[in-house]
Order: structure tokens, then C-alpha cells, then sequence
């Protein structure tokens, strides 16, 4: 039996919003980082995608491995990675090093979000408890994004880019032992080998497949490039192969046949790709293409985050009558709408020409992470809310280390003009990602349409 809930969300919440903070505070002063380090374009790339790779390994094997050893055992775990990652961040010699801390960051906070996420499924059974529980959950989600650019900023111009990383060590360590004092352990009570294979062949697969796309901007067809991609087409299908064989394997394909969790899936993965890359590329090409400081350009990403942080904990009061999908469907369409001035920018235009479309996409972004984190949840059985959270957060940073290759290839190349390009980039991207916004909208709905046809029955 779980202490009382409002222990469980604030262990819960804090976590997640660690884990957005360690993800968002280094966007504002990648410029600084890189200058520090010694970075050239490629190695600036992977400082950007690095973490989006730790998490998109270790959600789905975080989250199935704490249903099924205990979710406050891998959450208090994931606290003490992410500290070890952050310190060797601070310590970083050069641009390896502070990569693989970043990498190693992804990982902790990987199951700081997929058991972070699990323990409220456990602790919230009820659906009216639930939506609370996981409105303020995106809420903390929101916070995390909005805190980190501006903290980061604040200490690079304080006191160095380094002691940002030894204040993430110390939150982290502080997150570990309030997980351990604040959780009691749950499992799925269906216990089971660890899918040590299932788990190689899929981090093998979504390593090679974001290394792969993150060395394209040097050339498609080189020798690395085409090892890179092959190695992931046939480590991902040799993954799904055997998962379709393996008893006991970490992800329970039968669980696609449930529409509620293809609506989550794929809202997640659009979030990622068309909101969050966006997001984290908007602080470097303010500062590069508009010539903001990095504290005002981290004011301005603020005017997102905090609206989204104020929007997910509104949307417990929609009607109950309005479904998950038609929840994540309206939230993607009003993001869609918020992103339209953002992809008419030019490098004379100031802050005020953004603001709007960042409150309007802040509205719809905190819409569909509360949605998010229900449907993650409510579209499983409660025995697999670990794997069901970490199939969502997969799709999210996957889409998340995707969107930032796709908006870094786009916005970033040599040229006579810089600023220039890097604003008429930014532009492209962003109309991709509305693009990729009224997709995800549409195939929501369709998926939504079908379900209720044939009578299936659809979370949320």
C-alpha cells in the first residue's frame, strides 16, 4: 500500500522536473558550452541531441524493468545516474566527456520519468484522481522545461556553465533519497526474467538510428553513415523479432492494439518532434540569429514553459465527455496555431512578434502533456503502467532527438551570412514541425473515429 498519494506526487513530480531541468538548463548557453569545451558544429550537435539519446534508450527498459523489480528501487537508481552524469558534466575536459555525461543524464532520468509516471498509475487508481494526479504531473513537466534556461543562464553569467552541473548533482543525490523516504515499492506482481537481450538490441538500435542522423549533416552516404543506419535497421527488427517470440519480453506488442495507446504513442511523438525540438533549439537561434543575451532569450522560451506549466493544470477541469485523443488532438491544432508567427521571423524582429504565438503554443503544449501522462497510464493494464509510461516518454524523446537533428541540419550550415541563414532555417523548421503538429492531430482523430466505430473502448 502506497503512503498517501500527495507523498507519491510530490516524489513523482519532483523527479520529472529534475529530469526536465537537467534536459533544458544547458539550451540557453550552448554557445558558451560549446566556446568552453572546444566544440566545432558536429560535436555542438551531439552536446544539443546527446541526453534526448540517453533517455530514448532506457524509457521503455526503465519502465519494464521497474514493474517488474520495483518501480522505488529503479526510481531511486535513476536519481544517483543522473547525479554521477551531471558531475562528470562539471569536470568535463572536453566535448567526449560532457557528451557521454549527457548521455549517461538521459539514462538516469529515464526512469526518474517511466517509474516516476508508473507510481502515480499505482497511487491514483481512480480515473477523477488520476486526471489531478497527472495534470499536476505535466504541470511539473512544464516547470522543469521553464526553470532550466533561465537557471542556466543565470549561473553561466554568475559563476560558469560548470557550477550549473554541480547544482544538478546535489538535486539529483536530493531526488534520490526523497524517492526512498517518500515511496513505498510496487511491482506488477507478475515478476519475470530481465529482457537483457530485448534491452541490448533496442538501445543498440536507438543509438545507432540517432548517431546515424545526428553524423548526416557530414554526409549521407559516408562509410559511418551507412554502417550507422544499417546497424539500426536490423538491430530494431531483430528487437521486434524477438520480442515477438520471447516470453516475458520487455514490450508487450499486444498492448498496440489498444487505439487509446496509438493516440498516446503518437501525440507523444509529435510532441517531441514538432514542440520540444523546436523549443530547444529556439534559445541558440535567438541568441545567433537575433543577437538576444542568453538570459533574455531564456525569458523569452519562458513565456512557453510557463504557460504550459499554468495549461496542464487546467486541464483536469475539461469535461470528463472529452476524451484523451480529442484532448491531444486539440492541444496539438492550438500548438500548430501558436507556432505560425514563429515561422515568419527575420533578423531584425524583436520579442514582441513571438510572445503571442509562444503563449498559444504554451496553452496547447500543456494540454497535451496532461493528456499525455493520463493516456501513458489509462491506455494499459495496471500491471504494465511502467512499460505503458515508457513506451509514451520513448516515442517523445526518440521524436524529441529526431525533431532536434531535423531543425539542427535545417538551421545550422556555413555560410557568408549566418545569422541570416540560421533565421531563414529556423523558419522552414518550424512550418515542418506545424506540419508535423496537424498530422499527429488528424491521425488522433482518425484513430479516435475508428475506435468508436467498432466499439472498442477508449481511455481518458
Amino acid at each position: 500500500m502506497d503512503r498517501r498519494p500527495a507523498a507519491v506526487l510530490v516524489a513523482s513530480g519532483g523527479g520529472t522536473l529534475l529530469a526536465m531541468f537537467v534536459f533544458t538548463a544547458p539550451l540557453s548557453i550552448v554557445p558558451s558550452v560549446a566556446r568552453g569545451l572546444g566544440a566545432g558544429a558536429i560535436a555542438t550537435s551531439w552536446i544539443l541531441s546527446s541526453m534526448s539519446l540517453g533517455l530514448a534508450v532506457a524509457l521503455l527498459s526503465a519502465g519494464a524493468i521497474g514493474d517488474d523489480f520495483g518501480r522505488r528501487r529503479v526510481f531511486a537508481a535513476g536519481g544517483a545516474v543522473l547525479a554521477a552524469g551531471s558531475l562528470l558534466c562539471a569536470v568535463a575536459p572536453g566535448p567526449l566527456t560532457f557528451i557521454v555525461g549527457r548521455v549517461v543524464e538521459g539514462l538516469g532520468a529515464a526512469a526518474l520519468i517511466a517509474c516516476g509516471l508508473a507510481v502515480l498509475g499505482h497511487a491514483f487508481p481512480d480515473a477523477v484522481g488520476r486526471a489531478r494526479a497527472t495534470g499536476v504531473w505535466g504541470a511539473c513537466l512544464g516547470a522543469g522545461i521553464a526553470i532550466g534556461p533561465v537557471a542556466g543562464a543565470v549561473l553561466d553569467l554568475a559563476a560558469g556553465w560548470r557550477v550549473l552541473y554541480l547544482v544538478t548533482t546535489v538535486l539529483s543525490l536530493g531526488v534520490a533519497v526523497l524517492g526512498r523516504v517518500l515511496l513505498d515499492e510496487s511491482v506488477s506482481g507478475r515478476a519475470r526474467k530481465v529482457d537483457v537481450a530485448g534491452s541490448l538490441l533496442l538501445g543498440g538500435g536507438l543509438a545507432a538510428l540517432l548517431a546515424a542522423l545526428t553524423e548526416g549533416r557530414q554526409g549521407w552516404t559516408s562509410p559511418l553513415e551507412v554502417t550507422l543506419l544499417v546497424a539500426a535497421v536490423v538491430l530494431l527488427a531483430v528487437f521486434f523479432a524477438h520480442q515477438r517470440r520471447a516470453e516475458g519480453g520487455m514490450l508487450d506488442l499486444t498492448l498496440f492494439r489498444r487505439p487509446a495507446l496509438l493516440s498516446a504513442t503518437t501525440g507523444a511523438f509529435v510532441a517531441g518532434g514538432g514542440v520540444t525540438a523546436l523549443m530547444a533549439f529556439l534559445c541558440t537561434m535567438l541568441e545567433n540569429g537575433l543577437a538576444f543575451t542568453p538570459l533574455t532569450a531564456s525569458l523569452v522560451v519562458l513565456t512557453w514553459s510557463a504557460t504550459s506549466v499554468v495549461s496542464a493544470l487546467l486541464t483536469r477541469r475539461l469535461p470528463a465527455a472529452f476524451s484523451g485523443g480529442a484532448r491531444l488532438s486539440a492541444g496539438l491544432l492550438v500548438v500548430a496555431a501558436g507556432l505560425v508567427p514563429l515561422a515568419f521571423v527575420t533578423p531584425g524582429s524583436g520579442a514582441g512578434p513571438l510572445l503571442g504565438g509562444l503563449l498559444l503554443a504554451g496553452l496547447g503544449t500543456g494540454v497535451v502533456n496532461a493528456s499525455l501522462g493520463r493516456e501513458a497510464v489509462a491506455s494499459v493494464p495496471p500491471h504494465r503502467a511502467g512499460m505503458g509510461s515508457g513506451i509514451n516518454n520513448t516515442s517523445r524523446y526518440v521524436g524529441a532527438a529526431l525533431g532536434v537533428t531535423v531543425v539542427t541540419v535545417l538551421a545550422v550550415h556555413p555560410s557568408a551570412t549566418p545569422a541570416t541563414d540560421l533565421v531563414a532555417g529556423w523558419n522552414v523548421a518550424v512550418l515542418v514541425g506545424i506540419a508535423l503538429s496537424v498530422a499527429g492531430a488528424a491521425v488522433i482523430a482518425a484513430l479516435g473515429a475508428a475506435a468508436k466505430r467498432a466499439g472498442v473502448p477508449v481511455a481518458g
